[in-house]
């Protein structure tokens, strides 16, 4: 199987699989993180675009990958450009990590629109960042992936298409539970995170085959050791030094 790669994440990167942190701010005072993600942005933009993908999953073979701060900060950078309205919906309805992280309630959410009567329109959320919405994952339910294979859950990908430029789910791992092959069938593709150091090759390899190659976008690499500014500065000039970085150099 052959899997593009995407990016891989350094720095602040490494840290991406903590739950509960203030996901906006996490990062956003290392610079070489912060160009890594306008980076992958603009590479899942394009494939996006030249494949017509607009709802997107992010996934991990395992928990603990950092998936969950992947999704928002390629929410926030897709809604950063002023170009495209993006969704940014919890998936992982078990956990509600994204929630948590947000700053926002847990439901109501994705699954009070499962169950029914809620709406679409009834459980958006706006963010602080301009064009950028949120849904919540929702209360807990039984049996999480035999809702997510329901008809409803189409029905909420087929609105959200229709309504947002870019669809961004932060779905749940895939080996653990059945709830990421239930999201498999409605989705356009996967995003994968992959932390190296943490997760067996054979697990990852496990994951991306049951997923299939065609629903994989590309492959994110997480837990790479990270270089100070000095380091990248050497190489790259002044693109990946820091203002406070330049003004130490005198």
């Amino acid at each position: 199987m052959k899997i593009p790669f995407l990016s891989l994440f350094s720095g602040n990167g490494t840290r991406i699989h903590r739950e509960c942190e203030d996901l906006l701010n996490v990062g956003e005072e290392d610079s070489v993180f912060r160009e890594t993600i306008r980076s992958l942005r603009s590479k899942l933009e394009y494939k996006a675009d030249m494949a017509g993908w607009k709802v997107l999953g992010i996934t991990s073979s395992i928990a603990g990958e950092g998936k969950t701060l992947a999704c928002v900060k390629i929410a926030v950078s897709m809604a950063s450009t002023k170009r495209k309205r993006v969704l940014l919906v919890d998936a992982d309805v078990r956990k509600g990590s994204l929630s948590r992280g947000m700053g926002i309630p847990i439901h109501p959410g994705l699954t009070e629109f499962l169950l029914g009567p809620a709406t679409l329109e009834s459980l958006i959320r706006q963010t602080a960042v301009q064009d950028l919405s949120i849904i919540s994952a929702g209360r807990s339910i039984s049996a999480p992936a035999d809702v997510l294979s329901g008809d409803r859950f189409r029905a909420f990908v087929i609105e959200a298409r229709k309504e947002y430029d870019v669809v961004l789910m932060d779905c749940p791992p895939v080996l653990p539970v059945a709830d990421a092959m239930s999201i498999r069938e409605v989705v356009d593709g996967f995003i994968f995170i992959y932390r190296a150091g943490f997760t067996p090759l054979n697990m990852f390899q496990q994951a991306t085959e049951e997923i299939g190659e065609k629903k994989i976008l590309g492959v994110v690499l997480n837990g790479v050791e990270p270089k100070s500014d000095r380091y990248y500065g050497r190489y790259y000039g002044s693109y990946y030094t820091s203002p406070k970085s330049k003004d130490h150099q005198g």
